[in-house]
């Protein structure tokens, strides 16, 4: 049971990753210019998509697992504390909590790895 609540949760702390860096792909210009309007530089989009979209598709298959929940994990905190500060807006303080549970999920999953599902358990087994 653990493993399949384990893989669940991968699927859902992927999925707002992987939507959002093909959201950000499709909007790009848009994206780039909010980006700027809150003082971070519009250069930096493309990491950020590959943060979201490949980071978000290595949870999803259990890859690297460890590595990248941490990384996303300071990207959601790092996300909370630029673009969503504003805590007089309701929805940028909910948005600001959401990243922050949301590290708290990545922090999870670095410490207990991607459960038995994952291309991380077959690569061990196959060691």
């Amino acid at each position: 049971m653990n493993a399949f609540a384990t893989l669940l949760g991968r699927v859902g702390l992927s999925l707002i990753f992987i939507i959002s860096g093909f959201g950000k792909i499709a909007a790009y210009a848009g994206t780039q210019q909010y980006m700027e309007s809150q003082g971070v530089p519009g250069v930096l989009l493309p990491l950020v998509i590959l943060t979201e979209l490949g980071g978000g598709l290595a949870i999803l298959s259990g890859f690297f697992t460890r590595w990248v929940a941490l990384a996303l994990a300071g990207f959601s905190v790092i996300s909370a504390l630029l673009f969503h500060h504003n805590f007089a807006d309701q929805m940028q303080a909910i948005n600001f909590w959401k990243n922050i549970a949301m590290a708290g999920g990545f922090l999870v999953l670095f410490a207990n790895g991607a459960g038995a599902y994952s291309i991380d358990a077959l690569r061990s087994r196959n060691k």
